[in-house]
């Protein structure tokens, strides 16, 4: 079974937050706009929402990975 979370790379974030604006069911921003993962896996129900938000993402700092789990 694989499973699918968020992943962002601080050093290519610019805290433009569109990321939370789309998908603020697992994404918050701290004080200066950088994003906050909650670090769980994206639910079935949010899957295409993630996916949007990653794809605008102005730097392509965001990333949906896979993580294989044993079933």
């Amino acid at each position: 079974m694989s499973r699918e979370q968020l992943a962002v790379d601080p050093i290519h974030c610019d805290a433009y937050g569109h990321c939370a604006e789309l998908l603020p069911e697992l994404i918050s921003l701290d004080e200066w706009g950088y994003p906050i993962l909650r670090g769980e896996d994206v639910p079935a129900e949010l899957h295409r929402a993630a996916r949007d938000a990653v794809a605008a993402c102005p730097r392509l700092a965001l990333r949906v990975r896979r993580r294989n789990t044993a079933a």
